[in-house]
């Protein structure tokens, strides 16, 4: 436990039952998660086969995984470390055709989901403009982070005819997913808990496997997520929870700030600690931040401190528009750079994509060069998605969508031309 304060100690050592670990920013979570389940291993003899860490994104799973894999070296391979959705795979790869799939399915992407849409809502003689594909699939989606079904939902939410309508879109959505092999990004967290709720024998071989949970940014979780996490956890009650409900912004998403807020209420048997200690930031960054988030209500009292130095102030600056924000950005870059810092050392963040463009007007007008990060991923590419959709006709010919994609790609008449010369 070298390296690690009282508080994170205490974590890392507390291993049978329940335990929520309230980790503030910058307080070290990943590396008492990670010291963690070294612990079980070393000094409480845990098999690293029975232990699962989960978390959000591939990036932080991938950052996971390396740092167990250095603290633990030989069996940390046992070790599940993944995010919900990659668990979930596995295990519907090895144990959908219980529930009447094949092992071959095809997890469907956003542009995939809007083409099988545009078919239903065309097949209903809907119209699209009052059943955007957009708006359906979120609808769809939101359902399934609740984990309601077609009938579910119609039966506690169609109260309107708009309602009603969006219940037998949902309803013809799943029976073209079915019959096309297909699963899209929601149903890997819905079917493998229709999986455990309809297979015991299922649910007893990952419950026994996983003796030892382990979830990050609990905070994040939706209602669906909640559920597969009690499933698992319902034989030996080894939850080890962590989160910072002060960090929770995806309500938009089905976020459920609850599911951190009642731990202890699902599990009245829980220990709570909290990591208040942050090594990220300078003193008055943390005070300004103390300052902002006491203030919000239905919170889980905690005040971060540090032993960093006191550092610059922060300072904050309303404007009128965006165009003067902007403005006025680029000036103080200018000015900064004046100063002797590089442009290299220097950040602009945004909160979504579409504001950027301002940004970029007056960078480019106050000459100031910049590297924008984002924009459309590889995967997203048309050239990668067709080649991709190719692959995926190999393993699951059922999927009448993604032929549809491909049937005329390349074109044939290119390739008719170039065989005549």
């Amino acid at each position: 436990m070298n390296g690690l304060n009282d508080m994170q100690q205490e974590a890392c050592c507390y291993t049978e039952g329940p335990l929520l670990i309230l980790a503030g920013a910058g307080s070290g979570k990943t590396r008492v998660i990670t010291h963690r389940i070294a612990y079980l291993i070393d000094k409480m003899g845990v098999n690293p086969y029975n232990i699962l860490a989960i978390t959000f994104t591939n990036k932080a799973a991938g950052e996971m995984r390396e740092r167990v894999d250095n603290l633990v070296g030989f069996g940390s391979e046992s070790i599940w470390v993944s995010t919900f959705h990659s668990m979930c795979v596995r295990i519907l790869r090895k144990h959908i055709e219980k529930i009447g799939g094949t092992k071959d399915f095809t997890i469907y992407d956003t542009d995939e989901q809007k083409v099988v849409m545009k078919e239903v809502v065309k097949y209903l003689n809907l119209d699209p403009k009052l059943y955007p594909e957009r708006a359906m699939l979120a609808a769809i989606s939101k359902a399934k982070e609740a984990y309601m079904s077609p009938d579910d939902f119609e039966r506690t939410h169609a109260t309107s005819f708009r309602d009603q309508q969006i219940a037998t879109i949902y309803r013809e959505y799943q029976k073209r997913l079915k019959s096309n092999n297909a699963l899209d990004f929601d149903d890997l967290i819905y079917q493998t808990i229709f999986l455990f709720e309809t297979n015991p024998d299922a649910l007893a071989e990952y419950q026994e496997r996983f003796k030892y949970i382990m979830v990050d940014e609990y905070q994040d979780t939706n209602h669906s997520q909640f559920v597969l996490v009690k499933q698992l956890a319902a034989k030996y009650r080894n939850l080890c929870v962590v989160g910072d409900d002060d960090q929770s912004i995806y309500k938009f998403r089905g976020a459920n700030i609850y599911n951190i807020l009642n731990f202890e209420k699902e599990y009245p048997e829980a220990k709570v600690v909290k990591l208040e200690q942050n090594y990220r930031s300078t003193t008055n960054i943390l005070n300004a931040a103390n300052s902002v988030i006491k203030n919000n209500e239905g919170r889980k009292e905690k005040t971060l401190w540090t032993d960093n130095e006191e550092g610059e102030k922060v300072t904050f600056t309303r404007y009128a528009n965006e165009y003067e924000e902007a403005e006025k950005t680029a000036m103080k870059i200018r000015s900064l750079n004046r100063q002797g810092v590089s442009f290299d050392d220097i950040a602009v963040l945004y909160r979504t994509n579409n504001q950027s463009r301002v940004f970029e007007e007056k960078l480019i007008y106050e000459n100031i060069p910049y590297k924008l990060y984002g924009g459309t991923n590889f995967y997203s590419r048309k050239e990668i998605r067709d080649v991709v959709s190719y692959l995926k006709i190999l393993v699951n010919p059922s999927d009448d969508t993604v032929v549809k994609r491909i049937i005329n790609v390349p074109k044939r008449e290119s390739v008719i031309q170039q065989s005549e010369r």
